[in-house]
């Protein structure tokens, strides 16, 4: 087939041999099987900015630190050169989460690197060596559904504990070999300890996971991993064996409304004391 024009530096660099076929097209990039020497492997090619429908939203960005300090300030400016090194930042993040995450031993695609803006990864195949489906293509059994859903969940496990939550988990976002599922598209992984939005996102991964293994195996809809785990996580108890359940206990205790009011209006008063002996020693003088 005709090579992409992102991929043709890649094969001049000796690092792509050959473009077999487009894989598939999404809402944040382009996927093609390709040849690297004796390998088949897979490059994702990341589409502009402005060509994507999933942007990069700010909550998804919370918490991505960027050292170089010109860099962060072009950034908040929102300059030419600041989207520039937004976009390296957004491309790159799902490569550093790939090693990140395998190395903890999370099932995703084995990560060969980002080359300007193409990402060369494992592709995931069957026993037959087609590429593997997604979750949502796949017809379970009910023992399948549970053994998968657990698999899922421990993964979730290990990934907030390397200190990342996918932020966009779901049946579309999995892929299913005969190792059972193996997750996939990273770049909006956000820092689980660094962003405000952490646990909502892990709330959403989790449930989605519930909600759709849940259709093949109804019990699993009435666990609560998600607040679970969450809470285990703020306690500083979570690791990567720890035993769940999928119960949790909602607080029954109502929040001291007044208590907290009278506090707030405790340290106003006494702020207001502060402000006004300054004033009174500022006029003395």
């Amino acid at each position: 087939m005709k090579i992409p024009k992102r991929i043709q530096p890649l094969i001049e660099d000796g690092l792509v041999d050959e473009v077999l076929r487009q894989l598939m097209s999404g809402k944040e990039a382009t996927v093609y099987v390709v040849r690297c020497g004796s390998e088949i492997r897979c490059a994702k090619v990341y589409k502009e900015a402005g060509k994507r429908s999933f942007k990069q939203a700010v909550q998804y960005r919370e918490g991505r630190k960027v050292r170089n300090s010109r860099r962060s300030r072009a950034m908040e400016k929102g300059s030419k050169f600041g989207r520039e090194e937004q976009e390296t930042l957004w491309q790159s993040a799902e490569v550093d989460a790939l090693f990140r995450l395998a190395d903890a031993g999370v099932r995703v695609p084995v990560p060969y690197g980002c080359f300007d803006g193409v990402l060369l990864m494992e592709l995931v195949t069957d026993d037959s060596g087609e590429v593997a489906p997604r979750l949502n293509d796949v017809v379970l059994t009910e023992e399948q559904a549970r053994r998968d859903h657990d698999t899922i969940i421990r993964d979730v496990v290990r990934m907030l504990c390397a200190g990342l939550i996918h932020g966009d988990l779901s049946e579309f976002n999995v892929l299913v070999d005969s190792h059972g599922p193996v997750i996939i598209d990273l770049p909006q992984a956000v820092d689980a300890a660094a962003n405000n939005n952490a646990e909502w996102m892990l709330e959403r991964d989790v449930n989605n996971m519930r909600n759709y293994y849940g259709m093949f195996a109804p019990d699993l809809l009435e666990t609560k991993y998600a607040k679970e785990i969450w809470a285990l996580f703020e306690a500083g108890k979570l690791n990567p064996d720890t035993e769940l359940t999928g119960e949790f206990e909602e607080p029954t205790e109502a929040a001291d409304v007044d208590s907290v009011l009278q506090e707030i209006k405790d340290a106003f008063e006494e702020e207001q004391d502060r402000l006004a002996r300054i004033n009174s020693t500022n006029d003395d003088d």
